[in-house]
C-alpha cells in the first residue's frame, strides 16, 4: 500500500513539474512598450470620408496603428505616416489585416475629406477621422493625449495657429484591445517585427 502511494505521489510530483515548466516558458519579449492592461479597449464614434460616421466596428479583425495628429503639422505628423507607410509594405501579405487611423485633434481646418486626402497621400487603406472639439477632446482624455491649440492673436488670419500634441503609435490587435505603444523613433524593423508577432499570436486564438 505504502509503495502504490509512493509511486502515486511520484506520478503527481511529475505532472506538477511539467505543468510548471510549461507555464514558466519565458513570453515573447517586445521591443516596444507593452500597454496591455493599461489602456482601454478601442471605442470611437467619429466622422470619416463624406462626413460619415465610423466607429470601431470598422475596423473589426483588423490591426488598428492609431495616432494623434493634424494635416497641416509639419514634421511629426507626416513623418509617422510615411513611417507606418513603410511598416506596412514590410508586413507583406500581412497587411491587409492592419490599418493606419489619424485622428485629428484640430477639428476646425480638418474635415473629414482633408484628412482622408491627407492619409491617401501615403497610404490608400488608411482611415482619416476628427470629430467636434467636444469628441475629440473626450478621445485623447481616453487615451492619455495631451494636446493644445495655440488662439490666433487678435488681428491673425483666423486658420493660422499652431497645434503641440503627444506623439507614439497605440497598436490595437483585432478584438480591439490595446497592446504596444510605438515612439515615432522606433526603428522601422523593429515596428514591423513586433506587429508580425503580433498578428502572429492573435492570429492563432
Amino acid at each position: 500500500m505504502n509503495a502504490l502511494l509512493n509511486r502515486l505521489l511520484r506520478v503527481l510530483c511529475l505532472l506538477s513539474l511539467l505543468t510548471l515548466t510549461a507555464c514558466s516558458e519565458p513570453d515573447y519579449k517586445w521591443s516596444l512598450y507593452d500597454v496591455s492592461g493599461h489602456l482601454p479597449d478601442l471605442e470611437f464614434s467619429l466622422k470619416g470620408v463624406g462626413n460619415q460616421t465610423v466607429t470601431q466596428a470598422s475596423l473589426k479583425d483588423k490591426t488598428a496603428l492609431v495616432f494623434f495628429g493634424y494635416a497641416s503639422c509639419p514634421d511629426i505628423c507626416p513623418t509617422t505616416m510615411a513611417q507606418l507607410t513603410e511598416v506596412i509594405a514590410k508586413l507583406g501579405d500581412d497587411a491587409k489585416d492592419v490599418r493606419i487611423v489619424f485622428i485629428s485633434v484640430d477639428p476646425h481646418r480638418d474635415t473629414p475629406d482633408i484628412l482622408q486626402a491627407y492619409v491617401n497621400a501615403f497610404n490608400k487603406n488608411a482611415i482619416g477621422l476628427t470629430g467636434s472639439e467636444n469628441e475629440v477632446a473626450a478621445l485623447a482624455r481616453r487615451y492619455r493625449i495631451a494636446y493644445q491649440i495655440e488662439k490666433p492673436k487678435p488681428g491673425d488670419n483666423p486658420d493660422i495657429y499652431d497645434v503641440t500634441h503627444s506623439r507614439g503609435v497605440f497598436i490595437f490587435d483585432r478584438y480591439g484591445k490595446a497592446r504596444l505603444l510605438a515612439s515615432d523613433t522606433e526603428a522601422i524593423d523593429t515596428v514591423t517585427a513586433d506587429l508580425k508577432r503580433l498578428l502572429q499570436t492573435t492570429r492563432s486564438k
